[in-house]
Protein backbone atom coordinates (compact mmCIF):
# COMPACT_ATOMS: atom_id res chain seq x y z
CA UNK A 1 0.00 0.00 0.00
CA UNK A 2 2.48 2.27 1.24
CA UNK A 3 4.89 1.73 -1.87
CA UNK A 4 1.96 1.87 -4.42
CA UNK A 5 1.66 5.58 -2.75
CA UNK A 6 4.80 6.50 -3.12
CA UNK A 7 4.70 5.36 -6.87
CA UNK A 8 1.82 7.23 -7.71
CA UNK A 9 3.51 10.81 -6.12
CA UNK A 10 6.95 9.91 -7.75
CA UNK A 11 4.29 9.86 -11.59
CA UNK A 12 2.73 12.52 -10.14
CA UNK A 13 5.94 14.52 -9.81
CA UNK A 14 7.04 13.59 -12.96
CA UNK A 15 4.13 14.88 -15.14
CA UNK A 16 3.81 17.86 -13.14
CA UNK A 17 7.84 18.79 -13.71
CA UNK A 18 6.61 18.12 -17.87
CA UNK A 19 3.87 20.08 -17.80
CA UNK A 20 6.03 22.99 -16.79
CA UNK A 21 8.92 22.17 -18.59
CA UNK A 22 7.38 21.68 -22.07
CA UNK A 23 4.05 23.99 -21.44
CA UNK A 24 5.22 26.84 -24.09
CA UNK A 25 7.13 24.42 -26.28
CA UNK A 26 4.73 23.73 -28.53
CA UNK A 27 2.80 27.16 -28.62
CA UNK A 28 3.49 29.44 -31.62
CA UNK A 29 2.15 32.87 -30.45
CA UNK A 30 4.11 35.77 -29.34
CA UNK A 31 3.09 38.41 -27.01
CA UNK A 32 4.70 41.89 -27.18
CA UNK A 33 4.01 44.53 -24.91
CA UNK A 34 2.10 47.29 -25.36
CA UNK A 35 2.58 50.34 -27.55
CA UNK A 36 3.80 53.85 -26.27
CA UNK A 37 0.96 55.78 -25.09
CA UNK A 38 -2.06 53.07 -24.47
CA UNK A 39 -3.49 52.71 -21.64
CA UNK A 40 -1.32 51.44 -18.74
CA UNK A 41 -2.64 49.73 -15.39
CA UNK A 42 -3.00 52.51 -12.37
CA UNK A 43 -1.31 52.46 -9.69
CA UNK A 44 -2.79 52.61 -6.01
CA UNK A 45 -2.23 54.12 -3.03
CA UNK A 46 -4.56 52.87 -0.24
CA UNK A 47 -4.52 54.61 3.43
CA UNK A 48 -6.32 52.51 6.12
CA UNK A 49 -8.23 55.31 8.34
CA UNK A 50 -11.38 55.89 10.96
CA UNK A 51 -14.15 58.50 10.86
CA UNK A 52 -16.00 60.04 13.40
CA UNK A 53 -19.17 58.00 14.38
CA UNK A 54 -18.44 55.57 12.79
CA UNK A 55 -18.41 51.59 13.67
CA UNK A 56 -15.61 50.46 11.36
CA UNK A 57 -12.64 51.47 9.54
CA UNK A 58 -11.91 53.06 6.41
CA UNK A 59 -9.67 52.45 3.63
CA UNK A 60 -9.05 55.54 1.73
CA UNK A 61 -7.62 54.72 -1.86
CA UNK A 62 -5.72 57.20 -4.18
CA UNK A 63 -6.02 56.19 -8.09
CA UNK A 64 -2.56 57.80 -8.85
CA UNK A 65 -2.43 57.46 -12.85
CA UNK A 66 -5.88 58.97 -13.39
CA UNK A 67 -6.26 61.28 -10.13
CA UNK A 68 -9.45 59.32 -8.21
CA UNK A 69 -10.32 59.10 -4.83
CA UNK A 70 -12.31 56.86 -3.02
CA UNK A 71 -13.13 54.89 0.14
CA UNK A 72 -14.32 51.28 1.19
CA UNK A 73 -15.86 50.29 4.18
CA UNK A 74 -17.30 47.54 5.72
CA UNK A 75 -21.16 47.47 7.05
CA UNK A 76 -20.75 44.81 9.88
CA UNK A 77 -24.73 44.40 10.09
CA UNK A 78 -26.62 41.53 10.33
CA UNK A 79 -25.56 40.84 6.42
CA UNK A 80 -22.29 42.24 6.13
CA UNK A 81 -21.38 44.32 2.99
CA UNK A 82 -19.12 46.80 1.38
CA UNK A 83 -19.72 50.22 0.91
CA UNK A 84 -17.90 52.02 -1.71
CA UNK A 85 -17.94 56.00 -2.11
CA UNK A 86 -18.26 57.01 -5.23
CA UNK A 87 -15.05 58.42 -6.86
CA UNK A 88 -14.12 61.79 -6.74
CA UNK A 89 -12.05 63.65 -9.48
CA UNK A 90 -8.81 64.96 -7.73
CA UNK A 91 -7.94 66.74 -10.77
CA UNK A 92 -10.96 68.93 -10.79
CA UNK A 93 -10.90 69.64 -6.90
CA UNK A 94 -7.23 71.17 -7.03
CA UNK A 95 -8.03 72.77 -10.37
CA UNK A 96 -10.78 74.48 -8.71
CA UNK A 97 -8.70 75.67 -5.54
CA UNK A 98 -6.24 77.93 -8.32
Amino acid sequence: MRSKTVCALVVLNVVLLASLCFRNAFTRTAAAAPAAGSLKPSEYLMIPGEVNGGNAGVIFIVDTRNGWLTARTLDAGAKPHIIDMQPLDLNRVFAAAH
